[in-house]
């Protein structure tokens, strides 16, 4: 068999790697504390269960419409007016199965031979990968100048050319779990308004799980460049959806008749009876969310002063998002060395910087969506490991 040549240029997700390996070892006798996959340890909120299973009940078994169904699609922009006070079209909304497909979508839309896409370094790997399957050039920000791991919107702008077709953010930022406050966020609008060639992709999943009472600066603030902007989001992090695979995006007016070609040619569409639990967890009570933040902010102060407390061991607060991006290049160990040990002899299993960037090889990322109790017995697993 001949395969295609950009098959060469796909990456992966190493995250899903390392839990098989440590799955292996488990399967070998060996205890395990994972800390590596971004999933929140809590259950699905239990009228959003209730929701779709009767939906399966009331026979929503068939195909729906490929932007989702419009009880869905209303029912996030009703969300966004109650959190942003913004109204959105619903004919601008496409519900997607998790984020990934608007990832792929937005990438596939722009990236082309000698296209240019602006993105996080380091960043959730599935953008670095497109943009390098689609042939564009990937150029990297990288946010490992900054001690606390956050972009600097002049270094963004800086480079902007007039080869660059799309431009990616992620904040809250997984995997640093840094968070770029409004004035920041002004300041990069401000700027984007001078290249109005240049789509922007805002990935806010996180949007939910922001600490220290700090409001969201979403880019559906900013009128001026709605008719360029994809903003993604979805259920899986704030609602502890991550097996429903359930997200959605807003899109300018003119990409969605592309975008729904693809969605035809690649998934059809989104289930229905997960929709229907979509539309109750958006339309229900967000205690479930304050709840789980209050658990998580715990969380986030104790592993934060844990990792700091460890020798050799860096880590910055962070700021939203549920994970811990410290540097542990003092230890004598890069990222990859560091985090094998943490598996093979701690028995922890964490993932290295470089799973999210080049630039990223002193450091591991931790999530703390895992029981307290799991988390302070990784802490004093790794500190007996260093000894």
């Amino acid at each position: 068999m001949k395969l295609a040549k950009n098959l060469e240029r796909l990456g992966t997700e190493s995250a899903f790697s390392i839990l098989a390996e440590a799955k292996k070892l488990e399967a070998q006798g060996k205890e395990m504390i994972h800390l590596g996959l971004g999933q929140p340890d809590f259950k699905t909120p239990q009228h959003v269960v209730d929701a779709a299973k009767k939906a399966l009940d009331d026979g929503h078994h068939g195909y729906v419409l490929s932007s989702g169904i419009l009880e869905c699609r209303q029912a996030v922009t009703r969300k966004i007016k109650k959190l942003y006070n913004k109204d959105v079209d619903p004919e601008r909304v496409l519900i997607m199965p998790g984020g990934k497909p608007t990832m792929f979508y937005a990438i596939s839309i722009f990236g082309e031979e000698g296209a240019e896409i602006i993105h996080p370094t380091p960043g959730f790997p599935i953008y670095e990968s497109m943009i390098n399957y689609s042939g564009s050039k990937a150029v990297p920000y990288d946010l490992t100048k900054n001690k606390d791991l956050k972009f600097d919107p002049e270094k963004i702008l800086s480079l902007i050319t007039d080869k660059t077709r799309l431009l990616i953010l992620i904040n809250p930022n997984n995997p640093t779990g840094s968070f770029v406050e409004k004035p920041a966020i002004d300041f990069l609008a401000e700027g984007l308004k001078k290249h109005p060639h240049v789509a922007i992709l805002s990935d806010e999943i996180y949007s939910r799980q922001i600490y220290d009472s700090k409001e969201m600066p979403t880019f559906f603030n900013y009128p001026d460049l709605q008719d360029r902007l994809i903003v993604l989001d979805g259920w899986s992090k704030a609602y502890a959806m991550t097996g429903w695979r359930m997200g959605w995006s807003v899109w300018p007016e003119k990409l969605i008749p592309h975008v729904n070609k693809l969605i035809i040619n690649s998934v059809s569409c989104v289930n229905a009876p997960s929709q229907f639990g979509g539309i109750a967890a958006l339309d229900g009570s967000d205690q479930p969310i304050k709840d789980m933040m209050k658990e998580f902010d715990k969380r986030r102060k104790f592993i934060h002063a844990g990792l700091n407390n460890l020798p050799g061991v860096e880590c910055s607060m962070p700021g939203g998002a549920f994970y811990a991006f410290p540097k542990v290049i003092s230890t004598g160990m890069n990222g990859s060395e560091f985090s094998k040990r943490c598996m093979h002899e701690a028995g922890v299993a964490i993932v290295p910087g470089t799973a999210f960037g080049k630039t990223s090889v002193d450091y591991v990322r931790f999530s703390f969506a895992a029981s307290m109790e799991n988390i302070e017995k990784a802490l004093e697993k790794i500190k007996k490991m260093l000894g």
